[in-house]
């Protein structure tokens, strides 16, 4: 089957949300002669009948893996925001013969490959089991306001607490082994929601600033910058297909 020449996207969505979120920006990159893809990990959105206990992070990192497999893709920009950043992570380290570039935004990153719930401060921690027990037993955790995401724009806020799950807790209880070391050498670039930032992911926004190997950009919007900065923050993605 005979390809578009330029590199498709591959867009991953964060914690609580859903392919749904790339709306904007994955328009802009389709009319600039893109494929793009943006899966919806199990039990989150379109998808949030599949919730389960037994979501994992593996389930997570295969989502985001069978789609380049399945779709036979090649030269992937592969997007990741938020805690997206954690299953492109696992897909990198298993086919990087598939990507051309990991774009980490505001990406949650496990360079030691802790669970995200084992790297939680551990007050942080206890609240986030609580929660989950409080809510379903277990099973998932409760989407927070988007407000939390940086968000200020009332007709921005409601369009995406519209479309907001719960987050499958087994994917945060469990593990992300990595066989190589983090982005199993492939170019890299992190990018830095910092207005406001999101505290959460101020350990991996140093991080990644620490790796002389990798590209770190400062981003001028909140953590959901995906939505309230689309036009900009798709600009920048094509700039880094480049």
């Amino acid at each position: 089957m005979q390809r578009n020449a330029k590199p498709p996207f591959v867009l991953v969505h964060g914690a609580f949300h859903g392919g749904w979120c790339w709306q904007p920006i994955a328009r802009t990159l389709r009319s600039a002669g893109h494929e793009v893809f943006t899966p919806t990990q199990t039990g989150l959105g379109e998808r949030k009948h599949l919730m389960s206990s037994e979501i994992s992070m593996e389930t997570f990192v295969f989502d985001i893996l069978n789609v380049i497999l399945y779709e036979d893709l090649h030269n992937v920009v592969l997007v990741g925001h938020s805690y997206g950043g954690r299953s492109i992570s696992g897909v990198v380290d298993r086919i990087p013969d598939r990507i051309r570039k990991l774009v980490y935004i505001d990406g949650g990153l496990a360079p030691d490959g802790r669970s995200r719930l084992d790297a939680m401060p551990a007050d942080a921690r206890d609240a986030r089991i609580q929660s989950s027990m409080e809510f379903d037993g277990g099973i998932s955790v409760p989407p927070p306001p988007a407000s939390r995401f940086g968000m200020s724009d009332s007709d921005q806020i409601a369009w995406v607490e519209r479309f907001l799950t719960p987050q499958p807790f087994g994917a945060e209880r469990t593990a992300l082994p990595l066989v190589h070391p983090l982005g199993n050498g492939r170019p890299a670039t992190f990018v830095h929601c910092n207005s406001p930032a999101f505290p959460v992911t101020a350990p991996s926004a140093e991080y990644a600033r620490s790796r002389s190997d990798w590209r770190f950009l400062e981003f001028a919007a909140g953590h959901n910058g995906i939505v309230t900065h689309a036009d900009q923050m798709a600009q920048l993605l094509l700039d880094e297909a480049q």
